[in-house]
């Protein structure tokens, strides 16, 4: 039996083995693992940090990294929470095999992706499938230190039954009115009723659910592919990038030098750009930072447009030659743009392009 902490408890090293406690279930695919040291010692780590487990696989040990689900102020135990995925060997015998009572060695934890160490501000946590599992960690932190937080929590999911820690995270916003809780998936269940968003994340959805997100301090998980959508989405929105904060589900840095540097398009009010209208016989220069569509309306171009944000379509316009950066919210397909369409009120020229219009 593992005995319970105390007040002379000592803090948990990675030269102890880990014992499995608990396998719980979460959603398709996901399961949690609990873990506590033989010993009773306790956990001392940061909300966000990962993991490194060894496993002792047939064909000989693999280490993998797993972000801590749990929080550090409940520091008897520490919990992981995975998902396999197509090819996955080290989660997948932990589904399969991983039972209560084994032992597993283990390190950390580590990782820079963390709360800071007096999260008094205003937080927004944005995330996409497992990538929630270090959201859990921060967002419980943040309503257990006894202070009501100032966050905003955005899960994103394939379907409602995708969303993991669902009922905790209700629960947890049921319970404190400092949290505000959103989620948004592709599509419902079939027979079930879904009130909330569906889709995909964009600026419109943003702006409902958070309409104070330029004062906040930004944390984001998920997807390479998603959480390059929520840069896009925010560096068009004018947030300072200097207060954003990701996670990679591949590569968790370590170190600073790990940290990895974006090479996001910005727009930039002095790189020049030159727009040709081919049916009009109009060439005009501007810059970057300039729309399309401002651009045409500013010299005489009759262009249709509705929402001016990117998600109706009516302004869709074909390409003749040329890059552009769009950043839309629903309005055109993604067939469309391998075509050379593009959405003219919310995207920007990036140096000479050529329009047929």
């Amino acid at each position: 039996m593992i005995p319970m902490p105390t007040a002379a408890t000592p803090v948990w090293t990675d030269a102890e083995p880990l014992e499995c406690v608990a396998v719980l279930p979460e959603t398709p695919g996901v399961k949690t693992f609990v873990f506590r040291p033989p010993s009773g010692a306790t956990f001392v780590f940061r909300a966000g940090q990962f993991l490194t487990l060894e496993l002792p696989l047939p064909g000989g040990a693999v280490q993998r990294t797993y972000t801590i689900s749990s929080s550090p102020i409940t520091n008897a135990y520490i919990s992981v929470t995975n998902k396999v995925q197509p090819g996955s060997i080290g989660t997948a015998w932990m589904h399969d095999h991983l039972r209560t009572g084994m032992r597993l060695r283990a390190w950390g934890p580590s990782g820079l992706f963390h709360l800071p160490p007096q999260p008094d501000g205003k937080f927004l946590f944005i995330s996409a499938g497992s990538g929630v599992t270090p959201m859990m960690s921060m967002a419980a932190t943040l309503c257990e230190r006894g202070e009501e937080p100032d966050l905003v929590f955005i899960q994103a999911a394939h379907r409602p039954r995708d969303l993991i820690f669902r009922g905790r995270l209700e629960y947890m916003a049921s319970r404190v009115a400092g949290l505000a809780l959103h989620f948004v998936v592709s599509r419902p269940d079939p027979y079930e009723v879904w009130t909330g968003y569906r889709g995909q994340l964009n600026q419109l959805m943003l702006g409902l659910m958070c309409s104070d997100y330029l004062e906040r301090e930004v944390y984001c998980c998920g997807p390479e592919g998603f959480m390059t959508a929520v840069r896009e989405i925010l560096i068009s929105l004018g947030y300072d990038m200097a207060r954003y904060h990701q996670e990679s589900f591949a590569t968790p840095a370590e170190t600073v030098a790990e940290i990895t540097e974006f090479d996001d398009p910005v727009p930039d009010e002095t790189a020049p750009a030159e727009l040709v209208f081919t049916r009009s016989g109009l060439t005009v220069a501007c810059t970057e930072a300039d729309t399309i569509l401002h651009i045409a309306r500013s010299h005489g171009v009759a262009l249709p447009a509705g929402c001016n944000f990117g998600l109706c379509g009516t302004c869709k316009q074909r390409k003749v030659s040329g890059e552009v950066h769009m950043v839309h919210n629903g309005g055109i397909m993604e067939d469309e743009i391998a075509e050379g369409y593009f959405l003219p009120c919310c995207s920007r020229p990036l140096g000479r392009v050529e329009i047929d219009a």
